[in-house]
């Protein structure tokens, strides 16, 4: 089975991919940036969200191995890759297994290290959606409410809402698998890791996803790796700012 995927522009691939509960449209505007730069932008719905298939397999192992199907299929070589907070462990993921694979890569506001679950609250609230019930956006949003006070946030998750009939609304990811795999989201890349390649890491200034005290092991798995900070930006670094995260991911490239 194969990723979903937007392909924009012609050029050198250029493959990005979402965070956690995130999807291809997330980067439709910047992808659509470097496409009319000259890039084949493929912008990729990984398993479990957006339009790909569902699995009961979920880790990042298998996730780069999905990319490395989807880029074999679609006969990409030498890509740059992107990956945001989950797409970014995958993206760190798939470099150091397939190296050669890549010609640059972009890891957005996540570490290599662990972190500890913590979308808890956001999945329970996303339980709390009962289509049998729900016959509208605004209810559903209403009922996200009660638990999720940023409306950012909100309108980020209600972006999964889709009409699986006339009259039945559903989610696009697969939260009972994402929910029941949560621990994976955090996990550590594997201490002997290692990409030799050339590696930006850009982390929000307001964010703390990626702390001073991480450049020693982001080195150590990255050798070559430039860190850079994205101004007035949060976890969302791309959607806050995305002008400064444009410039900093062209310089790079």
């Amino acid at each position: 089975m194969t990723l979903h995927s937007q392909i924009l522009g012609s050029g050198k691939p250029f493959v990005i991919l979402h965070g956690f509960l995130g999807m291809s449209d997330n980067w439709k505007t910047l992808g659509t940036r470097w496409a009319e730069d000259g890039y084949e932008v493929h912008l990729l719905d990984q398993r479990n969200h957006g339009r790909s298939f569902h699995s009961d397999e979920f880790s990042y192992e298998i996730m780069a191995e999905d990319v490395k199907e989807y880029s074999e299929e679609h006969h990409l070589k030498e890509i740059i890759l992107l990956g945001h907070s989950m797409g970014g462990k995958v993206a760190m993921q798939f470099a150091v297994t397939y190296p050669e694979m890549v010609s640059k890569l972009v890891v957005a506001d996540i570490g290599p290290k662990a972190y500890p679950p913590h979308h808890q609250d956001i999945l329970k609230a996303l339980s709390k959606l009962d289509f049998s019930n729900i016959k509208s956006r605004g209810e559903a949003e209403d009922i996200l409410s009660d638990y999720i006070r940023d409306e950012g946030t909100r309108l980020f998750l209600l972006k999964n809402l889709y009409r699986k009939s006339k009259n039945e609304l559903a989610l696009r990811i697969n939260l009972p698998v994402l929910s029941k795999k949560i621990k994976e989201v955090g996990v550590a890349l594997s201490e002997d890791a290692v990409f030799k390649g050339d590696t930006l890491f850009l982390g929000g200034e307001n964010s703390g996803y990626i702390e001073p005290m991480d450049e020693l092991l982001i080195k150590k798995h990255f050798p070559k790796a430039r860190i850079e900070t994205i101004s007035n930006a949060g976890h969302w670094l791309h959607a806050e700012n995305p002008d400064e995260f444009y410039d900093n991911v062209m310089n790079f490239l």
